[in-house]
């Protein structure tokens, strides 16, 4: 008889250890799966900055839709161009198929140009991508209905459809589009094109470098390329990094200039010769006199370039230097038109990572303020504030942080002031154990994201939102739309 107790009593606590280990697991399980269709708006918990407010987070009762935030709605644009999405097998410029997809027929999409001032209109049709996709204007401070975040501030446009965007073109500098539905496989396989808001100059070379299946590209070619300048032409050679990763570039055969970074001039821009790390999304417009041997555009290791040089001539060839152009303390200081002392809201966006689940899956997941995704802060303004953010990350990994629909200010990084050029970006690459304070003005009234633009870190839960208060959205992530802002 003592044998049977023993043995029932043995099963009953190892069934309660099953037990214990079993319901907390399947606790986190059910409280981590994500609805299929959700309101954007609505998700996490409000953060309010230490400012005041009138509404509640979710008081979405007679406020402005995003869908009335948008650009010129009359008129006949300045910029008028269509382009045609597809899911397709395609050659690159050097000549290796890709299957992935194209914009008109190839990847990079064609380029847009606009002056300042301009209206742009672009028709959007998507002929075969299945997944649905949208246009984002990456780094450009568009009307929030024209920001192209599929379940956001519109539905994703599905095959057979299309979708007019207008804007007009306020700020003059090098930027890009890209889909932002399923934009981890989407901007990956090709679905992106360069974007410049200035007139074309004798000297302006564009290079949008890509990697597609593992072949790292400049303007869709491998290797070496070259551009033929005479000497003595100011080059600008406005870069842009669609990849994932931060990538060093710079000029080989000169000292230059760094002139812009994100779309915004470089006060008092002096001569360097080091490499400039240019984040995921990034731009940087980089600026030299073509001497008579040439320059070279390099872009991470040497075997990938772009020679700049006088027709006949060989530039010069190499690897980067090690050092690298510091932007907190690079050019000369300027006005800001604003006070970041006199701040309304404060907020702090702590990027961490954590064992968990996310929509039921178990993995090491990425946390803002401690909290998986969906139950993030979400950063709530209204118009006018002066709002500044410190960044922290102790995620192990750097992230290139990207705010929709505005540009920031960086004050200081690790508690160092900067003393520069004001260093205004959309894209900022946070190292491992980096903080950085940044400011701006929330003049951009809408729904906004504010996300890590290495784009599988967002499809694995590292964006939120900046949300103005009164501001609604008609747009359901999921759903029948099947949106994927990821």
């Amino acid at each position: 008889m003592p044998e049977v107790r023993k043995r029932k009593w043995g099963k009953l606590v190892a069934l309660g250890v099953v037990l214990a280990v079993l319901v907390p697991l399947g606790y986190l399980w059910a409280t981590s799966l994500v609805p299929g269709q959700y309101n954007p708006a609505d998700m996490g918990y409000a953060d309010y900055g230490g400012g005041t407010h009138s509404m509640g987070h979710m008081d979405h009762m007679g406020g402005m839709s995003v869908a009335d935030l948008t650009g010129p709605k009359t008129g006949t644009p300045d910029v008028n161009v269509t382009l045609v999405a597809r899911k397709q097998k395609y050659q690159l410029a050097s000549g290796e198929t890709v299957d992935g997809y194209t914009v008109n027929g190839t990847s990079p999409g064609p380029l847009i140009r606009a002056k300042v001032g301009d209206v742009v209109q672009v028709t959007f049709v998507n002929e075969s991508v299945p997944d649905g996709a949208t246009l984002h204007w990456h780094g450009i401070d568009v009307p929030n209905a024209e920001d192209g975040v599929a379940g956001v501030t519109q539905d994703a446009v599905p095959v057979g459809g299309k979708f007019v965007y207008r804007f007009k073109a306020e700020q003059a500098g090098t930027y890009w589009y890209h889909s932002h539905q399923v934009s981890s496989d989407e901007v990956k396989g090709g679905l992106f094109g360069p974007i410049v808001i200035a007139p074309a100059t004798p000297g302006e070379v564009v290079a949008t470098i890509h990697t597609y299946d593992g072949k790292r590209t400049i303007n869709g070619r491998t290797g070496s390329a070259r551009v033929d300048l005479p000497a003595g032409t100011p080059a600008r050679v406005r870069v842009i990094n669609t990849d994932n990763t931060v990538l060093r570039v710079g000029l080989l055969g000169s000292s230059y200039k760094v002139v812009a970074v994100d779309g915004h001039d470089v006060h008092g821009p002096t001569l360097t010769t080091a490499a400039y790390a240019l984040p995921a999304g990034g731009r940087v417009d980089l600026e030299a006199a073509v001497p008579a041997d040439g320059l070279r555009l390099v872009a991470g290791a040497s075997s990938l370039s772009l020679g700049i040089a006088p027709t006949g001539t060989d530039p010069p060839s190499g690897d980067l230097p090690g050092d690298t152009v510091d932007l907190l303390k690079y050019g000369t200081p300027a006005p800001l038109g604003f006070d970041p002392s006199k701040a309304n809201r404060n907020f702090e966006y702590r990027i961490g990572r954590t064992a968990g689940f996310l929509d039921g899956k178990p993995g090491l997941w990425w946390t803002i303020n401690g909290h998986k995704f969906p139950d993030v802060p979400m950063f709530m303004v209204a118009e006018g504030d002066v709002v500044r953010m410190k960044i922290s990350n102790t995620s192990g990994q750097a992230h290139p942080m990207h705010l929709h629909g505005h540009h920031v200010v960086v004050l200081s990084r690790n508690g160092v002031a900067a003393t520069g050029s004001p260093w205004w970006t959309d894209t900022l690459e946070v190292g491992n154990k980096e903080t950085y304070e940044i400011a701006f003005v929330a003049d951009n009234p809408g729904l906004w994201m504010d996300h890590c633009h290495n784009l599988p870190h967002a499809t694995e839960g590292l964006m939120t939102h900046l949300m103005y208060e009164g501001v609604t959205t008609p747009y359901r992530v999921g759903g029948h739309s099947k949106n994927q802002p990821e």
